[in-house]
């Protein structure tokens, strides 16, 4: 078999064993090969065959042309448009592909769409939800409160152990991106509802992992966030809730009240503007509306 007749799927499972050798994060790795997966769906769909001589410039940017008319988020495209274009190159080096397709080919861009950010409402009933005095639910208010005060991404989250949360100094050190290790901190009600936690936390089967949080098989996942919260907003009646939507709510809370954006970005462990001008916008609007309303010009003439 030629290079260029080699199936997807297989090169794929091979990416991923070399992503592993490379010590990316398994999360990385799922992130990566699901790109060629979904690019190999793509071509199944329009009646081509799954091997590698398909990954050609046209293709991919019908394919990258098709994500973004379907409105994903930019950053999904992006995402999408990076693990293949790693792919490729990896096939490139391995002497799979003589040139990279995707050089110079760039990512295209959805129209932008509002950042969603929870309701005082929503998080009135989301808690409600949480309430009860199973470890269970003493777990999940104690991370829908750390999620809220701190912003830190699932798996900041799901990264934590008992020993990184300063209950008496309301702060945590979380490991983000690149190993960085940085400081959060949260209120009053969320370090009583880690205390709450810690203590049902001492009687569980599971209580002798460093992991500070817990499921009935061992150290909670970051699916097992993301299920938990789906299967609570459900409860709450807020559909499609998920980790980031707090991350959102976090950042345009912070600015809202005045915050300054470097500290945001030092607190939510952002490297680059990018993420920043991102989820700040929300918080620009609502600052441009409470100006405009202060204002009121023709409320003087």
């Amino acid at each position: 078999m030629s290079p260029s007749a080699s199936r997807l799927d297989d090169l794929a499972a091979s990416f991923g064993r070399h992503l592993r050798a490379e010590g990316k994060a398994p999360r990385t790795a799922v992130i990566y090969t699901q790109s060629v997966t979904q690019f190999s769906a793509w071509l199944v769909e329009n009646g081509r065959p799954t091997v590698l001589s398909e990954c050609t410039r046209a293709a991919i940017r019908e394919w990258l042309a098709t994500l973004a008319d379907r409105n994903l988020q930019n950053g999904t495209i992006r995402t999408r448009y990076k693990g293949l274009h790693r792919f490729l190159g990896w096939a490139v080096e391995e002497g799979e592909l003589e040139t990279h397709p995707m050089r110079g080919l760039d990512v295209p861009a959805a129209p932008a769409k509002p950042v969603p950010v929870l309701t005082d409402a929503e998080l009135v009933a989301l808690l409600k939800a949480c309430a009860g005095k199973d470890w269970a639910d003493l777990r999940d208010e104690a991370i829908v409160r750390l999620l809220l005060d701190c912003g830190i991404r699932v798996s900041e989250l799901t990264g934590l152990n008992v020993g990184d949360i300063d209950l008496d100094r309301e702060m945590a050190l979380v490991t983000g991106k690149g190993n960085r290790i940085r400081p959060v901190y949260f209120g009053a009600r969320t370090g009583r509802a880690l205390d709450r936690w810690k203590r049902a936390r001492a009687k569980h089967r599971w209580s002798h992992l460093d992991a500070l949080f817990l499921s009935q098989r061992g150290a909670l996942t970051a699916d097992g966030v993301r299920n938990m919260l789906t299967e609570r907003g459900r409860q709450a009646g807020i559909e499609g809730l998920h980790p980031h939507r707090f991350r959102h709510t976090f950042a345009h809370d912070f600015l809202v009240s005045g915050g300054q954006e470097r500290d945001l970005k030092r607190l939510a462990g952002w490297t680059s503007d990018v993420m920043l001008e991102r989820y700040g916008a929300s918080a620009a609007d609502a600052r441009a509306a409470q100006a405009a309303r202060r204002l009121k010009r023709g409320d003087r003439v």
